[in-house]
């Protein structure tokens, strides 16, 4: 029996001939050479000045037991981590509230959903598709916003809402509809170059204008504007069963032990991190706010949010965690500015009783535990490793 596309174009469709449509305005794309360049320079990357200790320190606490697996998803504990990290200029979290998702994340909702939506447009073969800026898609569990919950004027029944991050610009913007034109300005507003790579010199002209960041598209989002993300440590852990058990269960296993770590963390509270959970406009997150708001000395105030996130490779590196350390924050407890401050660590083979140790000396000090270390990226989607 022939099955019939009906005519009404669903959110993801209308996407999809958008990026059709842009894509017939430009030269050919470039090829498969320039991701397998882009990937190997990624492997090499930048030599890292921030400070470093050698190992973890051994946990003071009683920590979960580190968990077994079955053969064939053992734990790669031979291969060197430094470096081993996917080159990206930023990664978009798209909040989704669950804490797994399908084995491709664009499955999800029968492909009515954010991440299938932006891979139409930046991911290979798209129309702003850019082989020397790489983004990368996520979900995270993290609840979209109260505000993402309303309809945009422009949304009809067809779109959905949630709210995103974008790292390591520490960027949130509580409400994004699945609107194709949204989702577009999202992509030419904050997440294309200011600069092209010099191979795209010769391109023409339209391509060209075609894969340059226009901040003038923010004023086709509606909704309450993107915002900065200050004295909020964002810790981010692969907790994607559907693509890999390894992760299934080290994500929430390693959400569950930073969480009471950071609780933990603080003998005075001038040193207080408090653990934020819900949507990122719950009352904690406004206490800071206001705080800050009135001059009260917030910088020595923290929040801290944990969440899992769906694949971002390594599985045999499980647990893998990523700590985004905002720009302009401060030590706790003093006016010296962290050392990793703007910054995003990469660390994999994380056990529980690492946890303790992550939160000590990368987390409270500002120290890059060099035995746990993939990589790093600073604002401006530059790759860092540490010295050879």
């Amino acid at each position: 029996m022939l099955l019939l596309r009906p005519l009404r174009q669903t959110p993801r469709a209308a996407t999809a001939a958008l990026s059709a449509s842009t894509a017939r305005a430009c030269a050919p794309r470039s090829s498969n050479v320039a991701f397998s360049f882009r990937r190997a320079y990624a492997a090499r990357g930048a030599s890292a000045t921030f400070p470093t200790i050698d190992t973890c320190p051994s946990p003071t606490c009683s920590c979960a037991p580190t968990p077994s697996f079955p053969e064939g998803f053992e734990i790669d504990h031979t291969t060197p981590l430094n470096g081993l990290m996917p080159a990206h200029a930023q990664q978009v979290l798209i909040c989704t509230g669950k804490d797994d998702w399908p084995s491709k994340i664009e499955d999800d909702n029968d492909g009515q959903n954010h991440a299938a939506m932006l891979r139409d447009l930046i991911g290979r073969g798209g129309p702003y598709s850019d082989p020397f800026h790489n983004i990368s898609v996520l979900n995270v569990s993290f609840p979209p916003s109260s505000s993402s919950s309303s309809s945009s004027p422009s949304a009809n029944q067809n779109t959905k809402n949630t709210s995103i991050y974008l790292l390591p610009d520490f960027k949130y913007l509580p409400a994004l509809s699945s609107s194709p034109d949204h989702l577009k300005a999202l992509v030419k507003a904050h997440l294309l170059p200011e600069k092209l790579h010099p191979v795209h010199d010769h391109s023409p002209p339209a391509k060209r204008e075609a894969l340059l960041r226009d901040p003038s598209y923010a004023d086709q989002i509606p909704g309450p504007g993107i915002r900065d993300i200050r004295n909020e440590v964002i810790v981010l852990i692969c907790g994607h069963g559907g693509r890999d058990q390894r992760c299934g269960v080290y994500g929430p296993l390693l959400r569950g032990e930073f969480e009471k770590r950071l609780a933990e963390s603080s003998s005075t509270p001038e040193e207080k991190i408090d653990v934020l959970k819900g949507a990122a406009a719950a009352p904690a997150e406004q206490q800071l706010d206001h705080a800050r708001n009135n001059g009260e000395e917030s910088s020595k105030t923290w929040g801290a949010r944990v969440g899992l996130i769906s694949h971002i490779g390594g599985h045999k590196f499980a647990g893998n965690v990523i700590v985004y350390i905002p720009p302009g924050l401060k030590l706790s407890g003093s006016d010296a500015p962290h050392p990793l401050a703007g910054h995003g660590i990469w660390y994999g083979r994380v056990e529980p009783k690492h946890v303790e140790g992550i939160v000590k000396e990368t987390i409270k000090k500002g120290n890059v535990i060099k035995e746990l270390f993939r990589g790093a990226i600073k604002r401006g989607g530059e790759i860092l490793r540490l010295p050879l």
